[in-house]
């Protein structure tokens, strides 16, 4: 039997687990693309994903691709990190992600600085609310591609 914790990497990060409604999302990341359910009918934005529509309460839905552009939105230095594998990359940063598109739908991730870079691969003085930011893939141990975001370089 694995020492590894149930959904974790095998350095001790945390896998995501999805359900049967957010399958699609994590197939789209593994292809390298960000995609948010829409609705088929009232064609509304919805993350994160369900099987019902809040807006017209339809059934029916499909993946819309996103241009993988936003904005921090918000942003956490965590202190202390509670699991050990988090508090040997302190300090690192988790960021909420307003979509340039789809400015109420908003992704949880890491900034990094570059896209196979570790979560604390950016320095803390670099974070500020409102910076763009670009969606990257990072592909992690035990086969799961997860979003994360590089700060987008303007001119």
């Amino acid at each position: 039997m694995s020492s590894m914790m149930r959904g974790t990497t095998d350095n001790g990060l945390l896998l995501p687990e999805p359900d049967e409604d957010g399958a699609p999302f994590w197939e789209f990341a593994a292809r390298g693309e960000l995609r948010v359910q829409a609705c088929g009918l009232c064609r509304e934005l919805r993350f994160p994903p369900r099987p019902c529509c809040p807006r017209c309460q339809s059934f029916d839905s499909d993946w819309r691709r996103m241009s993988g552009r936003g904005r921090i939105w918000s942003y956490v230095l965590p202190h202390p990190p509670l699991l050990p594998a988090y508090a040997a990359r302190a300090p690192y940063n988790v960021v909420v992600v307003e979509l340039a598109e789809a400015p109420r739908i908003r992704l949880i991730g890491n900034l990094v600085a570059a896209p196979e870079a570790d979560i604390n691969s950016v320095d803390p003085e670099q974070l500020y609310i409102g910076a763009p930011v670009r969606v990257t893939f990072a592909r992690l141990p035990g086969g799961f591609t997860v979003p994360r975001w590089l700060l987008e370089v303007t001119p």
